[in-house]
């Protein structure tokens, strides 16, 4: 059986609230789980002790157990320095796209040509 730390969603429509828990791999996000392992409460502030709670021992015995973190729950778990951080790399999340670029060329071709009836 594959073991899974993830969120699952709770919380009214646009109110969000999660609960960290341990679960089947095959088992929906908000269907059946193992164990809760803590809360994660978005809407609170990054600063506040209440946005996230987790109980480091438990996660701790399903971490030996094998269950695989999510991208979310492994950056919590990164966070309380249970689990040594990961490097990450995604290049191209801040360049401009097409056609951005195509505005910018614009712009600095018109930058150019105004530069150059000045003088």
């Amino acid at each position: 059986m594959a073991v899974k730390i993830r969120l699952a969603r709770g919380g009214s429509k646009k109110r969000p609230f999660y609960r960290i828990v341990a679960a089947d791999a095959r088992m929906p996000r908000d269907g059946r789980f193992i164990e809760k392992l803590g809360t994660y409460n978005p809407l609170l502030a990054k600063d506040s002790e209440e946005r996230v709670k987790m109980d480091l021992e438990r996660i701790q015995y399903w971490l030996g157990q094998g269950a695989q973190p999510t991208d979310r729950v492994s950056r919590f778990l990164e966070a309380a320095g249970v689990i040594e951080k990961k490097e990450r790399s995604n290049p191209k999340k801040g360049t401009p796209g097409k056609k951005a670029q195509d505005r910018a060329e614009e712009k600095a071709a018109k930058a150019a040509a105004a530069a150059e009836a000045t003088e």
